[in-house]
């Protein structure tokens, strides 16, 4: 164990905006708008407000799914949100999720609006309104208990471990060790319940699977943070069978790229309107947005 630091908290916590390494100037310990600006409209009833995040590829994935299934009432717009750049924090954002963090959805296809925040919350929401992706039966009960453990581990995964090990300003070992210790933990247990079942609630792709590959499906095939090595991910043979079949669906291929304004140009579509937009994306289109 490295000797400790010789910090020592303080009384009372206050607030220093130096603080927080490459975020230090998007968190903030309070809530609501810093900005007023309107969120735009498209002309589908389902408008997304989103980043390419695990988040957010959970709702852009169950979007494609859905109308790959043949729902075209879940044709969407979907609108880029840049984080580091606080759109978040703007007064039509904040107006859709208080919270401030993306996924956002605005359903207008009824006589009023409805919001929908929380990313678990989107996809339950989406999978009850077209009937599709959710099991009945005791497999909904399964499917439930694996997406409310995903909503519950994520923070570890995302906001633990990949703050600490990809993140933080400065490498610690305290925290890495203590996020990775459970991070492998969660990856042991979803090894133990793939091992004998093909996708988290049973026999049937469902929205628990949706909720779970963008993080820890993402980690073993080595799309996020580049730990593989340090986590010793090929350990985990049915994680990686497991999510080795979901990269493989056209949807979720399409999902990842939607609002991705990172990696390379080919993997990027700022922004989504229309089921053309894969097909007529070009070099100079991707560069102008």
């Amino acid at each position: 164990m490295t000797t400790p630091t010789d910090y020592t908290p303080p009384r009372v916590w206050t607030w220093d905006q130096a603080n927080g390494g490459q975020f230090a100037n998007i968190n903030r310990p309070i809530a609501g708008a810093t900005h007023d600006k309107a969120l735009p409209v498209g002309k589908h009833p389902l408008q997304l407000y989103s980043l390419a995040t695990p988040n957010g590829v959970k709702v852009t994935v169950m979007l494609e799914e859905l109308l790959a299934l043949g729902h075209t009432g879940a044709e969407y717009d979907a609108w880029l949100i840049r984080i580091h750049q606080g759109d978040q924090f703007s007064s039509g954002f904040v107006d859709v999720n208080p919270n401030s963090k993306i996924p956002a959805l605005m359903d207008r296809s009824g006589p009023e609006p409805v919001r929908v925040f929380e990313s678990g919350s989107i996809l339950l929401y989406l999978a009850e309104k077209f009937g599709a992706l959710l099991p009945v039966g005791p497999q909904k009960v399964e499917c439930m208990n694996w997406l409310f453990w995903q909503m519950g581990s994520a923070p570890y995964l995302g906001g633990g471990f990949g703050h600490f090990y990809a993140y933080a300003p400065t490498k610690m070992e305290y925290p890495i060790n203590r996020f990775a210790m459970e991070v492998k933990r969660q990856l042991d247990v979803l090894n133990r319940r793939l091992a004998d079942n093909r996708y988290l609630a049973g026999d049937d792709y469902s929205i628990a699977d949706i909720a779970t590959w963008p993080w820890y499906g993402a980690t073993v095939k080595g799309l996020t943070y580049e730990a593989g090595e340090f986590l010793s991910v090929h350990e985990y043979t049915h994680v990686i069978r497991w999510a080795d079949e979901i990269a493989k669906r056209p949807a979720v291929q399409r999902g990842r790229m939607v609002n991705r304004a990172t990696g390379p140009l080919a993997h990027q579509l700022h922004e989504r309107h229309d089921a053309s937009d894969f097909d007529t994306r070009t070099q100079d289109k991707l560069q102008a947005q």
